[in-house]
């Protein structure tokens, strides 16, 4: 408890107080007798309230003054006696009357709804709005034009209302022995509960949203909507007979005193005894009231709020100090100042109680410094200091343990969760508004935001490395989430996790701070470790993929002992389906490959070829030669029974790849293939070469494989008659004639040295006879494909007529067809020209007659001598500069 207000005597009277109201600093009573009486009541200086008697209406009314108000915006004097609603001007010193409101006659209670606005010009208005309770009606009235008019349907009520109140557009009604309503301005009711036990019921206006009903001894607090604005009530000692709100005050007068209570926690503040009888409660302005017995009125004002809050603050009444801060009529920087100052004694005594989440929510209100709030606990700050000189506000810090100390972290954590939200939102506030700076102001804004960038970039990294050092203790879960965007300082979240032994979280601390090296020597550290969740190579391998070609030595340095301990996954490392595994230089992987780990060679340019589709001659040439190799290994006498085995399956891709692909380069191939070994492949390579008649003597007089060579011939014509139309079709290197060569070379084998021409020597040939027979099988299936003079300059004399009778026919056959099918072309093609010439002469034909009567139907202007015209294909004819206008 603490004096929030003193009570002065201010005057006795001997005529009986009915009424009382009160605006600046004048007093105007009412009374049974019919009196009215109005005072100006000075501010009270010296102990001493002296007050003048202003006016004096003795004969005011006949009967009492049972209720008053003022309106001061328009000098109005509203009061109700005899049972009807009277207007008197104030302005005039007799305080004459203006009008009675007839339809009032029978009244017994009004209440005022005035509101104060202010335009964006700064001109003020006032709106004044009256409630009048006749019997069970509501009438409504609003001032307009020097009088009250009718502004709604009179409402109508269970029974006669004990008390009003207008809040916003609902009207509040108080019965004996009844509910409380509300009664919106439309007609709507809605009942809440009876006042109890209370002689009479009773309303105080908070605000236009919520007001406090009486109920037995306690005051409950609710909305215009009929809710409950917060569970706890005021209880009173006694029902009390009047109250009044000041805020953030709510009066009542029990048993000749006064007694002051705060809304938020309902505390009791200060009872204010010696009111004898007092019975009529009446807010003038903030910080002072008027209490009336029926002789007796004395004057309540606030103590003096400074002093208060110095009160409150040794009582660590925090709360009720920060809402008189709120209120008093400092200036807003003093008043920012002070609620800072309150805020955060209020924070620092929240802690010391233990109450750790509420004094981070105060912490976070008053804006204090992350960092003075982390140096109350000692353990998480890099130099610990003393706890209790952390801050000027501080007396004792608890020391925290076990529960304690989790609770604490807790809410430090959410505390700082939400101050790097705020700071991350108002950096990209910052960066919009400074994108919006005109270029006059570029350089001192770019100063300005690059001092405030670093300033920002120090308060993350203090708030990130803390919330590290609380996760490890409370959740570590939230570690690796923390690490990924993170702000954290280097060396002490690496002095941190390594003292905690969490391993892979320090990974992704070197990852997203860019120290690509230690990350990896500690994967390869821990790799080896039995206990370690790093062990293996699988973390290293994910680490490499990701690295970028930017990173391309790391790369290669730390892949090396992956590729030595498990080669058939350590390749992933270069041939993965990842966006940076895809973007790393092939040539110099492949480099290093030939150079360190020669065996995964043709495996890495296998997926480069095959499955990333390079056509870079470089990796098909160097796939060649690595086949190649193997080959010839599995070829030497010496080899082992494995690289026997896999021959067969090596030159099988060899020479399917040399079929295949188009980008490795024939000539460099065949330069370094062996002449004593790999006659099929050099066979396959001629052909690409265009050098038919060498691959099929190849074929004939080495392999001794006819059916390879006819295959082979087939895949030739086959590719020419696919390129037969386009300019690649054109026979430059005899393709046309392949079938005539392996004639030839089946009936005169290797007559001309062609087989000598391809590099082989004398002692690798085979002894081959001529082959009529083939021969002549050869002429009769593919005679369309075989050139008949060409066949039978090769043919001997001595075949008889018949037997090449089918070719002969089948040829001639085929120059019949290709002639017919010309002649059919070339009547096609005249039929065309016809038609093309039949379209002309039809079009040439037509004619249009302009004659200097015809209009343009653009422009409404005649065709002169040298206007140039646009025919549409309706007929219509505009000028040439109109024909765009022409819808």
């Amino acid at each position: 408890m603490h004096d929030a207000y003193e009570a002065s005597p201010l005057l006795k009277l001997t005529v009986q107080i009915e009424s009382i109201t009160a605006y600046d600093d004048n007093l105007l009573i009412g009374t049974r007798q019919g009196h009215l009486l109005m005072y100006s009541v000075p501010p009270k200086s010296n102990d001493k309230q002296e007050l003048q008697l202003l006016r004096y209406g003795k004969n005011f009314s006949k009967k009492p003054i049972l209720q008053i108000e003022v309106v001061p915006e328009y000098n109005l004097l509203i009061l109700l006696t005899d049972n009807i609603i009277c207007v008197h001007d104030l302005n005039s010193a007799t305080i004459p009357q203006i009008c009675q409101l007839q339809k009032t006659k029978g009244a017994t209670l009004f209440v005022l709804d005035v509101q104060r606005t202010q335009s964006l010009t700064g001109e003020k208005d006032t709106i004044v709005r009256l409630c009048v309770a006749v019997k069970r009606k509501l009438q409504l009235y609003e001032w307009k034009v020097d009088q009250f008019i009718d502004f709604g349907e009179e409402l109508t009520v269970p029974d006669v209302p004990r008390v009003l109140s207008w809040c916003g557009e609902t009207v509040v009604l108080g019965f004996r022995g009844l509910s409380y309503i509300l009664l919106d301005l439309d007609g709507t009711s809605k009942e809440l509960f009876p006042s109890g036990k209370s002689p009479e019921p009773g309303i105080t206006k908070l605000s236009d949203t919520s007001f406090a009903l009486g109920k037995d001894s306690q005051s409950i607090l609710m909305n215009t909507k009929g809710e409950l604005v917060q569970h706890n009530s005021v209880k009173w000692p006694d029902s009390p007979s009047a109250t009044a709100w000041d805020d953030p005050f709510l009066m009542g007068i029990i048993n000749d005193t006064l007694e002051v209570y705060t809304l938020e926690g309902c505390l009791h503040i200060q009872t204010i005894p010696e009111l004898n009888k007092a019975r009529l409660l009446c807010r003038c302005r903030k910080g002072l009231v008027y209490v009336a017995s029926v002789s007796q009125v004395w004057c309540i004002n606030a103590v003096e709020v400074t002093h208060q809050i110095r009160t409150l603050l040794e009582q660590n009444q925090f709360q009720l100090a920060l809402k008189l801060t709120h209120l008093s009529d400092i200036t807003e920087e003093e008043k920012a100042k002070k609620t800072w100052k309150i805020q955060t004694l209020y924070a620092h005594y929240l802690f010391a109680n233990k109450k750790f989440a509420e004094s981070m929510e105060q912490f976070f209100k008053s804006g204090t410094d992350p960092y003075e709030v982390i140096r109350l606990f000692p353990d998480l700050v890099s130099q610990p200091t003393n706890a209790n000189e952390t801050s000027e506000h501080v007396t004792t810090v608890p020391i925290l343990q076990d529960r304690d100390l989790e609770q604490g972290l807790l809410a430090l954590i959410k505390f700082l969760t939400e101050v790097r939200h705020k700071l991350m939102g108002d950096t990209q506030a910052k960066d919009k508004e400074n994108e919006k700076n005109s270029e006059k102001d570029t350089m001192k804004g770019e100063k300005t935001k690059n001092i405030t960038a670093v300033a920002t970039e120090q308060l993350l990294k203090i708030i990130d490395t803390t919330l590290l050092k609380c996760y490890l203790q409370t959740n570590d879960a939230l570690v690796a989430p923390l690490l990924r965007l993170n702000h954290c300082h280097l060396a002490e979240s690496e002095k941190t996790l390594l003292k905690y032994q969490k391993y892979p979280e320090l990974i992704i601390l070197y990852q997203t701070k860019g120290q690509h090296k230690k990350a990896l020597e500690l994967l390869e550290k821990q790799s080896n470790e039995s206990d370690s969740s790093l062990r293996g190579t699988e973390r290293t391998i994910q680490y490499l993929q990701h690295l970028g070609k930017d990173h391309m030595d790391l790369i290669l340095k730390f892949s090396g002992w992956v590729l030595e301990q498990d080669p058939e996954q350590g390749l992933r490392i270069f041939m993965e389906d990842v966006q940076e595994v895809e973007h790393l230089p092939r040539p110099k992987v492949l480099d290093y490959l030939l150079r360190c780990h020669k065996d995964l060679v043709i495996t890495y340019l296998e997926h480069v070829v095959h499955f990333w589709m390079d056509n870079n001659p470089l990796f098909h040439n160097v796939l060649v030669h690595q086949y190649k190799e193997k080959c010839l290994a599995g070829l030497n006498p010496n080899a082992s029974p494995a690289e026997k085995q896999n021959v067969q399956h090596l030159r099988q891709k060899l020479q399917q790849f040399l079929e295949k692909s188009t980008h490795y380069t024939p000539e460099t191939v065949l330069v370094h293939l062996p002449f004593n070994c790999l006659f099929e492949e050099r066979a396959i390579i001629l052909g690409r070469l265009g050098r038919h008649e060498q691959a099929i003597s190849i074929y004939v007089n080495l392999l001794n494989d006819v059916p390879k060579a006819i295959q082979f011939c087939s895949n030739v014509y086959a590719k020419f008659e696919g390129q037969k139309n386009s300019e690649k079709g054109k026979n430059q290197d005899g393709a046309d004639e392949v079938y005539v060569t392996l004639i030839k070379q089946l009936l005169k084998p290797d007559n001309e040295g062609v087989l000598v021409a391809t590099g082989c020597t004398p002692e690798n040939r085979r002894t081959a006879q001529p082959d009529l027979e083939t021969a002549l099988e050869l002429l009769e299936e593919h005679a369309a494909k075989i050139e008949p003079l060409k066949a039978l300059e090769v043919l001997p004399d001595n075949v008889p007529i018949g037997r090449i009778r089918h070719f002969l026919e089948a040829s001639l056959q085929n120059n019949l067809n290709e002639r017919r099918r010309t002649q059919i072309l070339k009547g096609l093609l005249y039929a065309e020209h016809l038609q093309v010439q039949e379209q002309r002469m039809h079009y040439e034909s037509q004619s249009v007659l302009l004659t200097e009567f015809n209009i343009c139907p653009v422009c409404k202007k005649r065709f002169g001598n040298q206007s140039a015209f646009a025919r549409y294909a309706n007929g219509d004819i505009v000028h040439y500069s109109c024909q765009e206008k022409k819808a």
